[in-house]
């Protein structure tokens, strides 16, 4: 078993690539096609367990168990103990740090859209000014 140092070092690294992963998979255009199937396919199946599925390619949350899930099993990464405790623990905080990840790349995203609606806004304005 790895030092607590090394294994929390481990953590916030391996919660990158998860926040990534999710993140682009739930929001980004390359998969636009793929969710707007899933969200549709969320809404209108006709089973309770096709809604479910089709569901967690939608959020990033819930998508985000998933991915981790697959980290730990390519990496083998245990938190804390080392056997099957290990990988729940991992599984868990992994997911918690990889969302805040997600929502400071999301507070970071919102911020630099509202600056260059602003932005937009005053040039706007100003081109109004100087054709009158």
């Amino acid at each position: 078993m790895f030092p607590i140092s090394q294994q929390l070092s481990y953590l916030f690294i391996l919660a990158i690539p998860i926040a990534c992963i999710a993140w682009t998979v739930t929001h980004e255009e390359i998969f636009a096609e793929l969710r707007n199937y899933c969200k549709h396919k969320s809404k209108y199946s006709k089973r309770l367990v096709q809604r479910k599925f089709f569901y967690l390619f939608t959020c990033e949350y819930c998508f985000s168990f998933y991915v981790t899930a697959l980290v730990i099993l390519v990496t083998n990464y245990q938190l804390l103990y080392e056997n099957w405790r290990g990988y729940i623990v991992a599984e868990f905080a992994l997911v918690w740090v990889a969302n805040i990840y997600m929502s400071l790349f999301l507070l970071l995203r919102t911020n630099i859209k509202k600056e260059k609606l602003e932005s937009n806004i005053k040039e706007t304005d100003l081109k109004k000014e100087e054709d009158f």
